[in-house]
């Protein structure tokens, strides 16, 4: 629809979705007329950088927008998994509920963890912040590039792998783009480092996480949630 809309009329400009792939065939289409295409989007692995600057096409995304949202979000499906929240309702809703038991459901507590942060950018550093003022967690954390200042200001631990995170934190909760190196960064081989006990939060792109393995790890008992 996007590529017949784009032959039948000339824009200056395309404000396009996440789910608009944007490719060589797309660019072609909006031909020599437009030239931009603004990504309201975070991200923009849908886009193909590439192809868009060799026809110079501009790209734009919007970053910082979400940042405390994602962050406020990756914390309520941290809790609501420890706690049990989502499993519980349903629960509830189906008339399993006869009265209260003292081991019913019971979840784990998320104060006083450890936390494991792979990349460390806008929304990891703020889920970060999060864990140690407020939940007094102890925050350990994988990046690229070392910040020794947020060290300093959290008290966290930094890593020089991914693998070292995976083996020591409670909760791991994943801040990466989506590249060709971070597509299934999280596989079968990894996801047996991490604690039985452990819980991994995915609020950046799902094809980082190999998801029939991390069916596989949680029918297996791997990790808990």
């Amino acid at each position: 629809e996007l590529t017949a809309a784009l032959r039948e009329e000339q824009y200056d400009a395309v404000l396009c979705l996440l789910t608009d792939k944007i490719d060589g065939e797309i660019l072609e289409a909006a031909g020599t007329q437009c030239k931009i295409f603004a990504n309201f989007a975070v991200g923009f692995d849908n886009i193909d950088l590439k192809a868009a600057a060799e026809r110079g096409v501009m790209v734009t995304n919007t970053p910082g927008v979400l940042t405390d949202t994602v962050a406020e979000h990756t914390f309520a499906l941290m809790l609501a998994i420890a706690h049990r929240v989502a499993e519980s309702d349903r629960f509830s809703r189906a008339g399993k509920y006869h009265g209260w038991e003292p081991e019913l459901l019971l979840g784990t507590d998320v104060s006083r963890k450890t936390l494991g942060v792979i990349g460390l950018g806008r929304i990891g550093s703020r889920v970060a912040f999060h864990a140690a003022k407020g939940f007094e967690m102890k925050v350990l954390y994988y990046d690229p590039k070392q910040n020794p200042d947020f060290e300093k200001e959290f008290g966290a631990g930094y890593r020089a792998n991914v693998e070292d995170v995976l083996r020591e934190a409670d909760f791991v909760s994943i801040h990466v783009p989506l590249l060709d190196s971070t597509h299934h960064l999280i596989n079968a081989e990894r996801l047996g480092m991490m604690k039985p006990t452990a819980y991994l939060i995915n609020t950046s792109r799902g094809p980082i996480v190999d998801e029939s393995a991390l069916r596989d790890a949680l029918k297996a008992g791997t990790i808990r949630g």
